[in-house]
């Protein structure tokens, strides 16, 4: 008895391992989203975005891949974290970080997931990716495209990334500076 040789059910080793990377990526962001410690979250937000990074790898799409890390993982996961720790947001677990709102919150996460799944497979159902034929894309390509027609929206996003942390800045300096009042006129 012979072995048939790649058939549409016999998985490759890259199938295999985009499959169990985005196992351990999805339950980085199910963690993310569930965990009540915000400093926690921020890290296993890492986990999930490194995890996208990996999937993009084994996509044949490097750059998009150090991408990926470089303004997600290195510069967003950063300014987070900045940002925790300059308005001095609770370490542990925060009371005032639940609002009660978990079972809507879970209705229209489950829904938009069944969108969006829904969408991908109608969108690519017939389209097929060839991993061992020649690269699609070139970082030149994407370069073009990125710079000449998606640069403001990403100079956009630098500014209110730079505003937020400039923002936490002044908030923690108000509560630092009220607390230094407070202490002084107890004395």
């Amino acid at each position: 008895m012979t072995l048939a040789a790649g058939g549409f059910l016999s998985p490759t080793g890259v199938e295999i391992a985009f499959l169990l990377v985005g196992l351990v990526t999805l339950g980085a962001a199910l963690v993310t989203v569930t965990t009540r410690q915000l400093v926690h979250a921020a890290l296993w937000l890492v986990v999930a975005l490194g995890g996208i990074a990996v999937e993009y790898l084994l996509l044949t799409a490097e750059f998009i891949a150090w991408v990926q890390v470089l303004i997600y993982v290195g510069s967003v996961v950063v300014l987070l974290l900045f940002g925790l720790m300059l308005t001095k947001a609770p370490i542990g677990r925060s009371p005032d970080a639940d609002s009660g709102n978990r079972p809507a919150a879970l209705v229209v996460a489950v829904a938009a997931a069944a969108a969006l799944v829904w969408v991908v497979v109608d969108a690519f159902r017939t389209t097929w990716i060839d991993l061992d034929g020649p690269a699609q894309g070139s970082t030149r390509v994407s370069g073009e495209i990125l710079f000449r027609h998606w640069v403001l929206p990403f100079e956009a996003l630098s500014v209110l990334l730079l505003a937020a942390l400039v923002g936490a800045i002044i908030l923690s300096r108000r509560n630092a500076s009220a607390g230094a009042t407070d202490q002084e006129g107890t004395r």
